[in-house]
């Protein structure tokens, strides 16, 4: 059993309890598989299957994504030798990323934000779910990171999309959406790596401090960019309360929104961990996903 530092295993033993914890513990050792996701603006999923075939590639599908895959016995870089890969036919994706743009159901002809963009995983994952007839502005502040972002857009097909090189937390207030996705940059707790008994993940109380406070700044510029009525997702890769629920409650009500409950049915298909703020879902990490967070909010009607 691996070793974690001592404040976020006390973090998580106050939170989930000494069996949650176990069952963390566990996901935070697990070796998960391959993930991808079939992109439907350059491929559609048989011609994709077809190829992994012709590869020796095994793989089984998603029940709740069908353009999900999870592959068996590969490495990513066996992946990006395939054609379809090369031609952004395929997108590398872990199983948890592609919950927030599911949940957040972009549809086409909608004005879309998305937060936090690089590198373009969930982004392209909403062109995809739209047809590419949506039109999506993708922020990103770091210009190599944005650089990486525009690359993957251009290799999915996804010319429907707008990057901006700007921190969202500057974003004019004149903007606004009729959907946001605000997948905020956090310290990254649901995603750790124990191998051999040794934490490969640099994660700190700083750490976490300095995300809390990025994230309110960007959750309540999201909530003043959202159209009255509207809905956001907004997602990290933690699964400390502190970091979401403790967040959403002490943010969302002030800032004129309310927390939607999840209630799609494929949720229950998944490995979850309790939350402190109910409708919202918190991901255990296991053998196939990773630690994650997802709330849906809606801007209450009247409010600018």
């Amino acid at each position: 059993m691996g070793e974690l530092p001592g404040f976020l295993e006390e973090k998580l033993k106050n939170q989930y309890g000494a069996d949650g914890f176990e069952k963390i513990l566990d996901g935070f050792c697990a070796r998960r598989p391959v993930t991808l996701r079939v992109n439907p603006l350059k491929t559609d999923k048989r011609l994709v299957c077809s190829a992994l075939c012709a590869a020796g590639i095994r793989f089984r599908e998603v029940s709740w994504y069908g353009d999900a895959l999870i592959l068996e016995d590969v490495r990513e870089d066996r992946i990006r030798e395939l054609e379809c890969y090369r031609e952004g036919g395929v997108y590398l994706q872990s199983l948890s990323s592609m919950l927030p743009p599911l949940l957040l159901n972009p549809e086409p002809g909608e004005s879309i934000l998305d937060m936090a963009a690089a590198p373009g995983g969930k982004t392209t994952q909403m062109a995809a779910l739209t047809g590419g007839r949506a039109q999506i502005t993708a922020c990103e502040k770091n210009k190599i990171r944005a650089d990486r972002l525009s690359f993957n857009l251009n290799r999915q097909g996804a010319s429907n999309v707008y990057v901006m090189v700007e921190d969202a937390r500057k974003l004019d207030d004149f903007f606004s959406f009729d959907k946001i996705l605000l997948d905020a940059p956090c310290s990254g707790s649901g995603t750790v790596v124990i191998r051999g008994g040794v934490c490969k993940t640099e994660i700190s109380e700083e750490l976490v401090r300095r995300s809390v406070r990025t994230q309110e700044q960007l959750l309540k510029k999201a909530l003043r960019l959202l159209k009255p009525g509207h809905e956001m997702v907004y997602s990290t890769c933690s699964i400390l309360a502190e970091e979401n629920e403790e967040l959403l409650k002490r943010v969302v009500g002030p800032a004129g929104g309310e927390v939607v409950p999840a209630e799609e049915g494929w949720l229950s298909e998944l490995a979850l961990l309790p939350s402190k703020l109910p409708g919202t879902v918190v991901v255990a990490p296991n053998e196939l996903y990773e630690g994650f967070f997802a709330a849906k909010i809606r801007k209450k009607p009247g409010k600018k």
